[in-house]
């Protein structure tokens, strides 16, 4: 997703637009962006989303039956050289990411879109995590993954970077589409539990000592690891970490991504990051 900047056709880049005076009201663009369309309007996205969200149910239940392995990384361990917490006897569970995973901040993506796009605003964000918990939906498919898990007795838990003091208002908004019965401390972890800030792993760690956790699901790398989301890593790097083999056949057996064009740590990306120079068509050039 491009912020404060758009893109032109002909893959020709545009200049930011002049900053508005403090307080102006800029209209809203003719229509959303293009990743707004296809994340929340296109029957693609749906279809992608109940596909992970149905194989991670199916994985999962099969995985209750039986022997089973964590899925969550040791502590000290990478997507390079992965070792994997220990299961032993340990109840079953799984973990899922909740914005954009489970739920669609359908609310806040609204007031973003008619904003045009604008860069994440973290006290605007406080604001919806506050005030918007009954202006969601759920992701397609994940309201009947959840539940045939649960009847397989396997517990469900939540691992979000919505912050702890908006726990109760987190669990409204989950109990709004269908998925209650998240408790903080319990089965639901945030930002600020566990340890300050927002790495996940942390809190991964401290499910992993209570729990096998069997499979997870997110709609960013940084649901399996922090590692992915390191600020060192350049775009190519990240793309590679995420097809290491050690851990690439990982994807749909335990780690389950689901689509979410909105944002991301793939935001910053160039179009030398995305199109290497011996693979660029311009046939004016040519002529």
């Amino acid at each position: 997703m491009m912020r404060a900047c758009a893109m032109m056709a002909g893959l020709a880049l545009a200049g930011c637009a002049a900053t508005p005076p403090p307080g102006a009201v800029s209209a809203a663009p003719e229509q959303p962006g293009r990743q707004y369309r296809w994340l929340l309007g296109s029957g693609e996205a749906a279809a992608l989303s109940r596909q992970a969200h149905s194989a991670m149910a199916a994985y999962t239940i099969e995985r209750a039956r039986g022997a089973a392995e964590s899925v969550v990384l040791a502590q000290g361990a990478t997507p390079g050289a992965p070792r994997w917490a220990e299961c032993g006897a340990k109840p079953r569970a799984v973990v899922y990411d909740v914005d954009e995973t489970v739920l669609l901040n359908t609310g806040a993506n609204y007031d973003s879109a008619r904003r045009g796009d604008p860069p994440f605003d973290p006290a605007r964000w406080a604001k919806w995590e506050r005030d918007g918990a009954r202006l969601v939906e759920a992701v397609p498919g994940a309201v009947e993954a959840i539940g045939a898990i649960r009847a397989a007795g396997v517990t469900v838990i939540y691992n979000t970077n919505r912050d702890n003091a908006y726990a109760a208002e987190t669990a409204e908004a989950l109990a709004s589409v269908g998925l209650d019965g998240a408790v903080a401390g319990e089965t639901l972890f945030l930002k600020g539990d566990v340890s300050p800030g927002s790495a996940k792993d942390p809190r991964r760690a401290a499910i992993a000592e209570r729990y096998c956790v069997v499979a997870m699901a997110g709609d960013n790398l940084g649901d399996f690891s922090d590692a992915f989301n390191h600020r060192a890593l350049s775009v190519a790097a990240r793309r590679a970490m995420a097809q290491a083999p050690a851990i690439r056949d990982k994807w749909g057996a335990g780690w389950f991504l689901i689509p979410n064009t909105l944002y991301g740590a793939w935001e910053g990306a160039g179009y030398d990051d995305l199109f290497p120079a011996d693979k660029r068509w311009t046939p004016e050039e040519s002529d």
